[in-house]
């Protein structure tokens, strides 16, 4: 009498594992197309102002050249600028663009009441001193860009302030960075919980 070996359904170790496998580099092809955290995205566009700054703090002093920092909060962007002969121009470095704009859920704000020269104490208006349409004829030769609100300075000087990045959703607003500059030229990266400890 012949018995036939009947065939047990069921996977081998080698069909599992080439299973796990796949499942593995699906579920790392999903997670890498997720977008970040809206606080990750915060953080790192801080990160990237507070190295930018840092760097052209160092080439200020060693180049010897003066450079300024415009923020335009409407447009959610901040401009490099550099002094030249003919005014401040643009400038990029070591593949720093010259002008940074945020996405649209995030917000910049720029604070310079820390400083020693707070808004209150301004002893005149800006651009009150001279009349402006003596220059009239100059600028319609060469569109100059406007002053920088931050300057850093050859001698090692920059213009003490906070940069605010915050998302723009009002619920998210423990979400914020504040990079600061100091009078000193000292420059720190703080998040909510950091600043408000340091500011009590």
């Amino acid at each position: 009498m012949l018995f036939r070996k009947r065939h047990q359904g069921g996977f081998t170790l080698l069909e599992i594992m080439l299973v796990l496998v796949l499942l593995s580099v699906s579920a790392v092809a999903v997670i890498s197309t997720l977008p970040q955290s809206q606080n990750d995205e915060t953080k790192q566009q801080a990160q990237r102002l507070y190295q930018r700054l840092q760097l052209f703090n160092e080439e200020a002093m060693l180049a010897g050249k003066d450079f300024g920092i415009r923020v335009d909060e409407a447009k959610k962007q901040y401009v490099f600028l550099e002094l030249k002969h003919d005014g401040w121009q643009r400038v990029s470095l070591s593949k720093i663009p010259e002008e940074t704009t945020l996405p649209e859920a995030l917000s910049i704000k720029l604070d310079l009441s820390t400083g020693i020269w707070g808004n209150d104490d301004r002893l005149f208006e800006p651009g009150s001193l001279f009349d402006e349409d003596m220059f009239a004829d100059v600028e319609k030769e060469k569109k100059q860009e406007k002053p920088p609100q931050v300057f850093i300075l050859s001698s090692g000087e920059i213009t003490a302030g906070v940069f605010v990045l915050a998302p723009v959703n009002r619920a998210q607003q423990d979400q914020t960075w504040y990079v600061e500059v100091e009078e000193s030229g000292h420059l720190a990266l703080m998040d909510v919980k950091d600043w408000n400890e340091k500011e009590r």
